[in-house]
């Protein structure tokens, strides 16, 4: 009777404690459920600027709104003339060059290459006023544009110059700031290089409303994250800067910042992290909603119909050929390509010799297996043909955007050399007179557009020897992927040592119990 009573008791105390673990997993909150409870509470407003007595009264240039920002935010105008946003440069160690000043002014890319002597094409994305040549006074703060990332009323638009359109009211505008928005951001970096998506793959107008298959953290109807959520500004120091213009592993904006080092209740899923970013798993394709520019060959421009320039599309719309750029080719659902990636990276800089007989990568992203803080990325690979001075061998920065007639622009009169004499003149290098091509390659991480749980990479995309995702990834050896003729016989070994044991058993347990039976 004592045992079925002590029976009884410990069957009651298994089931009190079952349900108890049970409750526990059913109502203790996740890292995820907790992040997402963060982010469901929006920041409410701090302060309604339409009761702002020196926001009411007319202005008549954009300066004036911004001396009336700075009379309450009196320090804001120092933090923004130390960023990025406002010099285009910043000091940063290069590997094997050691500290450069490098940016936008200095760094050149294979689409529409840089801004020496293209300044008036491409300041509309400058944080300013009036930065169409060398004379700006990057000391003067009247010329910071609060508005542009601070507008919440969806109606602020810049023309050439960085000047707000003639329709733009500056009151309303000024009187509906806010923090920054997808609509403040996208403005810009979804359209680099001339047109939608065009530079990142992960960076486009779908971005601005993404659905939840499309990006599960910007997703208006799901986590509707905006991009300071994780870009954060402390100090306007903006944090995650792209590796077409910085090389060092710093002000970085990382998935482990909100989720952690071991984000998967799987011990073994947490493992991969120490050498596979998360993007590599969740980010299976970019360009998913809008075609991504994959190469650009601007040999080919120059081309005119009846004496003027025109433009190809596709079916879906994008540009094939333009005579002011040359060919493109695009492409949508792109699975990337993997590196090894340890944060560091080298860039092509005006002024830099190269060698013509193999793709110039105008920028390298340093890492190996070996390294500690190396990872595989996903990235995307631009693939171009640019101009090059053969003479000098430097790829050079031609002058595209003319403001008056015969100054040498070449979307006005399509005359390499002369494009070539007066770009390089702005950046103050030479030009030999020798006009030429060569192959360049520019590489991109790829960080957004992160698919839903479902749609994340599988084991046996990666871990095969057929069409593996990291077929190009060297230095490893990955199980299912990889062959090793030693590892393989010692294997292939111990499954004969198994079986012949298994086997040698058998027989050792029939002999054994027939010589019982006979005995």
């Amino acid at each position: 009777m004592r045992k079925i009573v002590l029976v009884l008791v410990l069957l009651s105390l298994a089931v009190v404690v079952a349900v108890g673990s049970f409750r526990s997993r059913a109502t203790d909150a996740t890292p995820l459920d907790i992040l997402k409870a963060t982010y469901a509470r929006k920041r409410a407003a701090p302060a309604d600027h339409a009761k702002f007595e020196i926001l009411q009264r007319p202005f008549t240039a954009p300066q004036e709104v911004t001396m009336a920002c700075l009379s309450c935010h009196t320090e804001r105008g120092h933090e923004v003339m130390a960023s990025s946003h406002w010099n285009w440069s910043r000091q940063e160690y290069m590997p094997g060059r050691g500290i450069r000043t490098i940016g936008k002014k200095n760094v050149l890319n294979n689409f529409c290459i840089g801004v020496a002597g293209n300044l008036t094409g491409c300041d509309k994305c400058h944080a300013g006023f009036g930065y169409v040549d060398q004379a700006f006074d990057f000391t003067n703060a009247s010329n910071i544009d609060c508005l542009a990332c601070h507008d919440n009323s969806g109606t602020y638009e810049r023309t050439g110059g960085g000047v707000p359109a003639p329709a733009v009211n500056l009151n309303l505008v000024a009187q509906k700031v806010g923090r920054p928005q997808r609509s403040n951001c996208g403005t810009c970096h979804f359209f680099g290089g001339g047109g939608n998506n065009v530079k990142h793959g992960d960076l486009e107008q779908a971005m601005f409303e993404p659905s939840r298959d499309l990006d599960v953290h910007m997703a208006s109807d799901g986590a509707n994250l905006q991009c300071v959520d994780c870009h954060r500004a402390p100090n306007h120091q903006m944090l995650g800067k792209v590796y077409s213009v910085s090389s060092m592993n710093r002000d970085r904006s990382t998935c482990e910042q909100c989720h952690g080092n071991a984000p998967h209740p799987d011990a073994l899923l947490n493992e991969h992290t120490v050498k596979v970013a998360c993007q590599t798993c969740h980010i299976p394709a970019y360009a998913r909603a809008n075609a991504t520019k994959m190469t650009w060959d601007w040999s080919t421009a120059g081309r005119l119909r009846d004496g003027k320039p025109y433009e190809e599309h596709d079916a879906q719309g994008n540009i094939t050929y333009a005579s002011i750029k040359g060919t493109f080719t695009w492409a949508t659902n792109v699975t990337p390509e993997y590196i090894w990636f340890n944060g560091t990276a080298t860039h092509y800089l005006l002024g830099d010799q190269v060698d013509a007989d193999r793709p110039v990568p105008m920028n390298t992203l340093f890492g190996d297996h070996d390294d500690p803080d190396a990872r595989i990325i996903p990235v995307k690979v631009h693939r171009a043909v640019q101009p090059y001075d053969p003479g000098t061998k430097l790829v050079y920065q031609p002058k595209l955007v003319g403001t008056v007639a015969g100054d040498g622009a070449y979307w006005k009169q399509f005359d390499w050399n002369e494009a070539a004499r007066e770009g390089m003149k702005v950046a103050g290098l030479p030009y030999s007179g020798r006009h030429g091509f060569v192959p360049t390659e520019m590489t991109w991480p790829v960080n957004h557009q992160v698919a839903p749980k479902a749609q994340s990479l599988q084991c046996n995309q990666c871990h095969t020897r057929t069409n593996s995702r990291l077929a190009g990834v060297q230095g490893v050896y990955l199980p299912g992927r990889d062959r090793n003729s030693t590892v393989d016989a010692l294997g292939a070994l111990a499954l004969w040592a198994v079986g012949l044991g298994v086997v040698v058993h058998g027989l050792a347990r029939a002999v054994s119990t027939r010589t019982r039976r006979t005995a």
